[in-house]
């Protein structure tokens, strides 16, 4: 009898045990479900209105149904292109004119010469102001990805996002040579592209300079293809870009501060020539999530033009 109650009352024990460890295992479970490392990216949305030194003051709606990018000429006048247009706006906002195109445009640079050379998908076509083709340029290969272009007086820089390289051809469209390959030797890293999100411009010093958004820098090459400088901010924060491939788009103010836009994280900024935080021009709030592409442009006055792809417009922002 005796051992019969010594079995009883460790079999209670056991069954207390097994409770108490399946409670703290559930208990453990449901607490794992947040984890403590996980970074919100709710509190980055939420900007400072200290930090914010423009202000909206038009909206443009152009007319074309996948709205893509965005360029300004030494007048003023707002080029915007994107599915089988082109559109031409005045300064105050009014059509001046438009023009169709065969396909869907991923770049636009309108050159000093009046020329307006669009980056197609795999090849470049050049037209003149009054929408009449002037000549299309020859594929170099399967792989290229346009997504951006930038001309000088004799030079037109093309950003291939599919090989991951820069060429720069002569107005004509004959490749002199390429920008940005790998090179230990002169320092040049090579180009991490790893979605087609791949910018450049020509700087106030006539000097090209290159997003490398893969590694979140900014590099600045002679046009022989020799790297000058470069800087880089990795950075959830204002301060700098994350993710894979920021900044996606940029452009350059007259004192030679860059503006940047940024995809995962929405928002527009200024950076100093070398690289420093300035200032924040939009924020994620006035974008829909998830979206990419927001091409910019800036004109005479330091007005920043923001392409929002999404809700299809042009958002004009001055300095407060």
């Amino acid at each position: 009898m005796k051992q019969k109650i010594t079995i009883g009352f460790l079999l209670v024990i056991l069954i207390g045990v097994i409770v108490v460890m399946w409670q703290d295992f559930y208990k453990s479970k449901n607490k794992s479900q947040k984890n403590p490392y996980e970074y919100n990216i709710d509190k980055l949305k939420n900007i400072d209105p200290e930090l914010i030194h423009y202000k909206e003051v038009l909206q443009l709606n152009p007319d074309i149904n996948e709205l893509i990018s965005i360029d300004i000429d030494d007048n003023d006048n707002i080029y915007v292109t994107g599915a089988g247009k082109v559109i031409t706006y005045r300064t105050n906002g009014t059509v001046s004119q438009s023009f169709e195109i065969d396909s869907t445009a991923y770049s636009i640079d309108v050159s000093n010469n009046g020329n307006i050379y669009l980056g197609m998908l795999n090849h470049i076509e050049v037209y003149d102001r009054t929408g009449n083709l002037k000549s299309r340029w020859k594929t170099l290969n399967e792989n290229v990805i346009t997504t951006s272009i930038a001309t000088t007086e004799n030079s037109v820089f093309v950003a291939d996002a599919g090989n991951k390289i820069v060429y720069h051809y002569d107005l004509e469209g004959n490749l002199r040579n390429e920008i940005g390959k790998k090179d230990t030797l002169k320092g040049v890293p090579g180009f991490i592209i790893p979605s087609p999100h791949f910018d450049l411009l020509i700087g106030n010093l006539g000097r090209l300079w290159v997003v490398n958004p893969g590694i979140h820098a900014f590099e600045n090459y002679d046009f022989d293809g020799n790297l000058i400088s470069s800087w880089e901010r990795t950075s959830m924060q204002l301060e700098g870009f994350s993710g894979c491939c920021n900044p996606s788009n940029i452009a350059i103010l007259s004192n030679g501060s860059f503006v940047t836009s940024e995809k995962g994280l929405e928002r527009v900024k200024v950076h100093s020539p070398s690289g420093d935080f300035k200032s924040v021009v939009a924020g994620p709030d006035i974008f829909e999530e998830g979206t990419k592409g927001i091409d910019l442009a800036v004109d005479s006055k330091d007005r920043i033009y923001v392409l929002d792809p999404v809700k299809k417009l042009v958002r004009i922002f001055e300095k407060k």
